[in-house]
C-alpha cells in the first residue's frame, strides 16, 4: 500500500496482495528480510505507467520521497537483519517462510498458463508482417508527401510534409504555388532557445559536510566512549548529513550517484562499527598484574585496548589447591604465565585473532574468525604438585597466549 509492490506481485502471481503484505510484515518484524525485500523492489520495480525505475531516477540525480522511502527500508532491514545474525532459529523461520512464499507464488503463476499449441505457433511464425502505417515524423526528416488540393496545388511550398531546406525551393509545387500568389511556408522547425541551467550541483557540499559531522561527532565521544560508541557516534552524525543532503536535493539541487553510493557505503561502516566488541576502548595501554600470593589473585581482569599480562609464576599452590581467574581484552594481546609445576585448565576464546600454548613457536601463527579452546595443560614432568589454575581468556580482536615459567 505504499509502494504497490505487493500489489505489483499480486498481479503477476494471480495471487491476493494481502497475501505478500501479511508475510512481507512478518519477515519485516523478525529478521528485517521483509524491509530489505520490500525497500530494493520498490527501486529496481517501476510503476506501470512509468518506464525507468527509482535506481535510474537517483542514479540521475532526481531525488524524489519515492526513492528516499525505498532507500530507507533497504537500510532499516538491513540494520535489523545485521542484529538478528546470531539467533539461528529466527533467520531459519525466515528463510523457511520466504521460501514457501516464493513457491507460492511460482505455482499460482503457473497454474493458469495454457500449455502451447505448436501448430498455432507454427502458423503465427509462417504468417506475414502486418501492414504498418507510415511512421508520424517528429523531429527527423519526413518525405511522405503532402495530400495534393482539388486545384492541383498542394498544401504548403512544398510537395513534402517536411525535409531538407535545400530541397524544398526546388520543387514544382514551390513553382505552382509562387505562380498562384500562395506566400512561402517557413521552416517550422524552429529555433531552439538556450537549454535553461539544471539544479544546481550540491554533491561536493553534502559530502564535506557528511564528513564534518563525520569528524565532530568521533571527536566530542573519543575520550569518554569505547571506540564502538565512538565509531557509531561518528558514522550516524555522517550518515544523516547524507540524508539530509538528498533530502535537500530533491528540492534545491541534485548530488548525483556519488552521493548515494557514499551514503551506502556508510550505512555499512555503521553496522560493521555496531559489530565491534563493546569493551576495546580508545587508549592502547601496556598493564602489568603480578600477584605475590593466592589471596591477591582477582577474579577478573579487564583490558580495552592494549597488551595485558598476567604473571603467576610468585602464586605458591599446595597440591590439590585451586586457584580460578579471567582475562578479558577488547583489542591486543593477553599473555597468562604459570608457575612450572601446576596443572592449567584453560577455557580460551578469540572473536578474530590467534591462540598460543605453551611449547609452541612463536612463528606458529594462525589468525581466523571465532577461534577458542579448552583443554587441560599438566606439567611436563608429569603429574604436578602445585596445584590446579582454572583460566578463563577472552579476546574479542588479537591474541591469547599461554606461557609455562621455566622451572
Amino acid at each position: 500500500m505504499l509502494g504497490g509492490v505487493c500489489a505489483g506481485l499480486g498481479r503477476q502471481c494471480d495471487m491476493d496482495p494481502v497475501i505478500f503484505r501479511i508475510v512481507l510484515a512478518v519477515l519485516s518484524a523478525t529478521g528485517g528480510l521483509g524491509l530489505i525485500f520490500y525497500g530494493f523492489a520498490w527501486l529496481f520495480m517501476p510503476y506501470d505507467d512509468e518506464e525507468e525505475n527509482e535506481v535510474r531516477k537517483l542514479l540521475t540525480g532526481r531525488v524524489d520521497g519515492q526513492a528516499l522511502a525505498a532507500v530507507l527500508f533497504a537500510l532499516v532491514g538491513c540494520g535489523v537483519f545485521l542484529t538478528m545474525l546470531g539467533n539461528s532459529t529466527v533467520l531459519t523461520f525466515s528463510v523457511i517462510v520466504t521460501l514457501l512464499l516464493a513457491g507460492a507464488g511460482y505455482w499460482s503463476r503457473q497454474r493458469g498458463t495454457p500449455d502451447p499449441d505448436p501448430l498455432a505457433a507454427q502458423a503465427v511464425a509462417d504468417a506475414p508482417p502486418e501492414a504498418q502505417a507510415p511512421p508520424v515524423a517528429a523531429s527527423y526528416p519526413s518525405w511522405w508527401r503532402d495530400p495534393i488540393v482539388k486545384d492541383g496545388t498542394h498544401v504548403g511550398t512544398t510537395g513534402y510534409l517536411w525535409g531538407p531546406g535545400e530541397t524544398r525551393e526546388r520543387d514544382i509545387s514551390a513553382a505552382v504555388n509562387i505562380a498562384r500568389g500562395i506566400p512561402a511556408r517557413h521552416d517550422i522547425r524552429a529555433a531552439r532557445g538556450p537549454k535553461p541551467r539544471g539544479p544546481r550541483w550540491i554533491g561536493g557540499w553534502v559530502f564535506l559536510l557528511a564528513l564534518l559531522a563525520g569528524g565532530l561527532g568521533t571527536t566530542a565521544t573519543w575520550e569518554d566512549r569505547t571506540l564502538a560508541a565512538s565509531m557509531q557516534t561518528g558514522l550516524a552524525c555522517a550518515l544523516v548529513a547524507f540524508g539530509l543532503g538528498i533530502a535537500v536535493s530533491s528540492f534545491l539541487g541534485r548530488t548525483g550517484a556519488g552521493s548515494i553510493f557514499l551514503a551506502l557505503v556508510t550505512a555499512g561502516l555503521l553496522a560493521g562499527a555496531a559489530a565491534l566488541p563493546s569493551n576495546i576502548t580508545t587508549d592502547w595501554a601496556r598493564t602489568k598484574w603480578t600477584p605475590g600470593k593466592a589471596a591477591d589473585v582477582a577474579a577478573r581482569y579487564e583490558l580495552g585496548t592494549g597488551v595485558g599480562t598476567l604473571d603467576l609464576t610468585r602464586v605458591d599452590l599446595a597440591k590439590g589447591q585451586t586457584l580460578s581467574t579471567s582475562v578479558e581484552v577488547g583489542a591486543g594481546k593477553v599473555k597468562v604465565v604459570v608457575p612450572p609445576d601446576v596443572t592449567v585448565r584453560l577455557d580460551v576464546q578469540v572473536g578474530f585473532g590467534d591462540i598460543q600454548l605453551p611449547g609452541e613457536g612463536k612463528e606458529d601463527v594462525d589468525v581466523a574468525p571465532d577461534k577458542s579452546d579448552r583443554l587441560t595443560l599438566s606439567p611436563p614432568e608429569g603429574p604436578g604438585s602445585g596445584g590446579t589454575i582454572t583460566l578463563d581468556l577472552e579476546v574479542g580482536l588479537g591474541q591469547a597466549e599461554v606461557a609455562r615459567a621455566a622451572a
